[in-house]
Order: structure tokens, then C-alpha cells, then sequence
């Protein structure tokens, strides 16, 4: 694993960026492996009712991504 690291430590950063991403994608194409916690349940259940309470206090995913690949 350590070796994996090393060389994900070599990318540049949007490379990183990618592969995290990439790596992310990954992992939600099968929600139904990860565990929540209950906490992490409670964190989810609060930040959607944020997001219905104001759904334009945010911005896009899409936005943000190109905000920091912009760094």
C-alpha cells in the first residue's frame, strides 16, 4: 500500500485531484458497501435538511472542481 501512495505522491495536484476522484466514483457506484455510522447518519440527515431548507446556499459540484483545479 505504501508503495501506491508513493507514486499517487508524485502526481501534481489536479493529477491527485483526479485520482481521488476517480478513486471516489469508484467507490459510490456500490453505495450499498459502505456502513454509515450513526453519526455520519445524523450528518447527512442535517445537511439535507439545510440543503431543503435553502437549496441555492450552495454552489455546483461542477463549480467547485474548477475553482480548485483553477489553484
Amino acid at each position: 500500500m505504501n508503495a501506491i501512495l508513493n507514486d499517487a505522491l508524485k502526481l501534481n495536484v489536479p493529477e491527485r485531484m483526479q485520482l481521488v476522484q476517480d478513486i471516489w466514483d469508484s467507490i459510490a457506484s456500490f453505495p450499498e458497501a459502505l456502513e454509515l455510522t450513526e453519526a455520519q447518519r445524523h450528518e447527512l440527515d442535517r445537511r439535507l435538511q439545510a440543503y431543503h431548507a435553502d437549496p441555492d446556499g450552495g454552489i455546483a459540484w461542477e463549480e467547485l472542481r474548477a475553482r480548485l483545479l483553477a489553484l
